[in-house]
């Protein structure tokens, strides 16, 4: 029965990779591939585990539905936020603020925001808020992938090295492997290594040559179009919840999904009292209001993820990704090495449980070298496939991007990125190392 497990997994994960040339968009395999994994541990009688300790199926079950409703939670309160900035002409003022219309230095502004702005409010919501300003900045979607795509390396580099970042890092923290401090001082070199280096060689690649095209017509609309009095005040008070969701966390020690719903309560709220015209018609409201900004939303990303999470929780219940991560430790003696082969799988398989099933494989002490350098290689690793990262699968649905295509024109980029990160922590550790002994 674990062997049709896995092949169920492989073949779903295979009919999401080659979506476009079957014309099956890729939430119905993830669906799918969620539903039979879990019937079949049913109908096969298999032992399933939560945290190494044996439990029903029943509760294993409700235990992945959990940590996966956690991160719908928190992807739907951000991406409503963030379409009801859009509504109220929010992100028109970020717009206008960004005057350059040479590609080259786009790229770099946007690499640098979404670097920035991943260790402040995540990478996944660094990822959403961007990919809506590129939107503004960029119609030809051609030209828009790209950005967005480079968009992920920046937001996976940026959030390894803050512990409110990406998901695996918050892990690492709460679990008193790595401190702030500590983890600040040795990942952000090589996390700026990371975004720098496949931002510097796109800036040569034709696409980022030249000027943005101008959308006559779009800039001649924007220009007709009414300015709105909330514009500023919801733009403010939308990225400032969205920044408080790590502070709710560190004070409250709760998860950051009750923060976005904080936070997306408080932004809904003021949306339905403030009057985004002078001459405020009631009857417009709906056109305001946080009910329109939900039936925005794509909801088939937010079942993407639902089948993804659902079908990897069914490989993790059986233990099966900690026993492929205990093997590989008995395999490759050096941590270092395995460390970066959890980068490289974390492409393929989701990097929580990988980054759980290190965390149990290893007992050392806190801010230990190793610890670092798998907060950095589940992190950034991630970035080599679109489905690799929550900041990837989330720019996957919000642009329609094509796993094969990113497979041939980003992967690349991402991988010397990675590299690069990884090279300049090896070098620093043993030359500390030789340095001191």
């Amino acid at each position: 029965m674990v062997s049709a497990v896995i092949a169920c997994f492989v073949i779903g994960y295979m009919l999401i990779v080659f979506e476009h040339p079957l014309r099956l968009d890729k939430t119905v395999p993830a669906l799918l591939m969620a539903s039979i994994t879990w019937a079949l541990l049913s109908l096969g009688h298999m032992e399933t585990y939560v945290h190494s300790e044996p439990h029903s199926l029943e509760e294993s079950l409700l235990y992945h539905l959990g940590k996966t409703a956690e991160i719908l939670v928190f992807l739907i309160g951000a991406m409503t936020i963030v379409e009801i900035i859009d509504l109220h002409q929010g992100f028109d003022i970020l717009k206008n603020m960004v005057t350059t219309k040479s590609k080259k230095k786009l790229l770099w502004i946007i690499s640098i925001l979404a670097f920035v702005l991943s260790a402040i409010i995540d990478n996944l919501t660094a990822t959403i808020v961007l990919i809506t300003l590129l939107r503004k900045l960029i119609k030809d979607k051609e030209d828009r992938i790209w950005y967005a795509s480079m968009v992920v390396i920046a937001a996976n580099a940026g959030g390894a090295w803050s512990p409110i970042g990406d998901v695996t890092t918050t892990m690492l923290w709460i679990g008193k492997k790595v401190s702030t401090l500590m983890l600040i001082e040795k990942l952000i070199i090589p996390s700026l290594i990371c975004m720098i280096i496949p931002t510097y060689i796109a800036s040569f690649l034709p696409t980022f040559k030249g000027e943005i095209e101008a959308d006559e017509e779009e800039d001649l609309e924007d220009k007709n179009r009414q300015k709105l009095l909330s514009s500023k005040t919801i733009l403010i008070l939308g990225l400032s919840m969205i920044v408080f969701v790590p502070i709710f966390k560190t004070v409250t020690h709760l998860p950051p999904y009750l923060g976005m719903m904080l936070s997306l309560g408080v932004v809904w709220l003021v949306s339905e009292y403030i009057h985004p015209e002078e001459n405020f018609d009631e009857k417009n409201r709906h056109l305001y209001s946080a009910h329109k900004a939900l039936s925005r939303i794509e909801m088939t990303s937010i079942l993407f993820f639902l089948g993804i999470l659902m079908a990897v929780g069914a490989l993790e219940s059986i233990e099966l990704l900690q026993h492929f991560a205990e093997w590989l430790d008995t395999l490759i003696p050096n941590r270092e090495m395995v460390a970066i082969l959890l980068g490289v799988f974390s492409a393929i398989i989701d990097n929580v449980p990988l980054v759980a099933a290190s965390m149990s494989m290893y007992t050392l002490p806190m801010d230990h070298d190793i610890w670092h350098f798998i907060a950095f290689a589940a992190g950034t690793g991630g970035s080599m496939l679109i489905i690799g990262s929550a900041a990837g699968v989330a720019a996957m649905g919000m642009e329609k991007i094509n796993f094969i295509w990113y497979l041939k024109k980003i992967s690349w980029l991402a991988l010397v990125g990675f590299l690069a990160g990884c090279a300049f922590i090896l070098i620093e550790d043993h030359f500390l190392s030789a340095l001191f002994h």
